[in-house]
């Protein structure tokens, strides 16, 4: 039985499951819960996978490694068509999220922040959603990065093809990044990046530099690199080191980055969870292996990622607003990222 059989059959028994791709790899994996209990990950020495939400206050979801069924499988999948309907977004959409980037700016202007992401999501109507060919979709069209579909029938089912890690832990060695910036793909990487979005790079990076500088040594950084997710441009920098300490107070110096929330990280979040209007709910969380195979954790930012229930799909977008954004344009940058999504249903 293929993997996507027993994604399937897990489905109908609301059984709890994930299964997922790594960047640049065609190594298929699965992790099948053998019952429906709602597990978290209380202390993230847990060992499983693990799924959290933006909102650290709220519990984490693990499908864990000794109730669950492990199924590996090699996938070779072409470019799959998409879909070229265009689902315009509505007026109101456009005017709120608008607002809510000038309210953004007023407060930077203020001194409240250097730099908060505010984000929206979108509805969509989709009667024939059929979710296995969603995921094999997105499998198909973002080889780079980490593609993935979780269900829990206690939470929900999403999808998702993202291109930031949280961070990637190998006993005490960790690699984590700083991505920021955002540009439409037009056949090249060799593009020109603006100060305002330069800017942006190396707030996040000095962040985590600093956020680890109490729990780790030996900090590495690489230079700003132009990497292509799908049908976007970001900037990323590499950033390396030893651990002095534990997983745990890893992902908790990390988790939510300066490239989902904002910095400083208090008044960002602040500003996020008064202003939004809506539940974030795991969009900008994290996911990915936790504490598998000897103390080794793989673990995503959770972009680029969609919820289905039932007949109805959300997308959630959203971007970093600095001092000198413009509200038009990153409105249509979450635009932009919708569309992205929006081929592959």
């Amino acid at each position: 039985m293929s993997i996507f059989s027993n994604i399937q059959e897990a489905f109908n028994n609301e059984l709890p499951f994930v299964t997922y791709k790594k960047p640049t790899t065609s190594l298929l994996k699965g992790w099948f819960q053998q019952n429906s209990n709602l597990i978290t990950a209380d202390s993230f020495n847990e060992s499983g996978f693990i799924f959290a939400p933006f909102d650290n206050r709220e519990k984490a979801i693990l499908i864990p490694k000794n109730q669950s069924t492990y199924i590996e499988e090699e996938v070779t999948v072409g470019y799959a068509q998409t879909n070229t309907t265009n689902h315009a977004p509505d007026t109101a959409s456009e005017k709120n999220h608008i607002q809510l980037v000038e309210k953004g700016i007023s407060a930077i202007k203020n001194k409240q922040f250097k730099k908060v992401v505010l984000s929206r999501r979108e509805k969509m109507e989709l009667p024939d959603c059929n979710f296995i060919e969603t995921f094999q979709k997105l499998l198909s069209n973002y080889p780079t990065a980490f593609v993935y579909v979780w269900f829990h029938p206690k939470v929900g089912l999403w999808l998702g093809a993202t291109p930031e890690t949280l961070v990637s832990i190998q006993d005490t060695n960790f690699t984590t990044m700083a991505l920021a910036g955002t540009q439409v793909y037009n056949g090249t990487t060799n593009v020109i990046w603006q100060p305002k979005e330069l800017e942006e790079q190396q707030f996040v990076t000095d962040y985590i530099v600093d956020r680890l500088s109490n729990i780790s040594s030996n900090i590495t950084s690489s230079g700003i690199e132009t990497i292509k997710a799908g049908k976007l441009l970001h900037l990323r920098t590499l950033l390396k080191g030893q651990l002095k300490t534990n997983t745990a107070s890893l992902i908790k110096s990390l988790h939510p980055t300066p490239a989902v929330c904002g910095m400083p990280l208090e008044a960002a979040k602040q500003f996020i969870l008064d202003n939004e209007n809506y539940h974030r709910s795991f969009y900008t969380g994290f996911l990915g292996e936790l504490n598998l195979n000897d103390k080794e954790s793989n673990l995503f930012v959770n972009l680029r990622c969609m919820e289905v229930s039932k007949n109805t799909v959300y997308i959630y977008v959203g971007g970093g607003i600095t001092l000198d954004s413009n509200a038009a344009k990153e409105w249509q940058e979450t635009v932009a990222k919708t569309t992205t999504m929006k081929k592959v249903l």
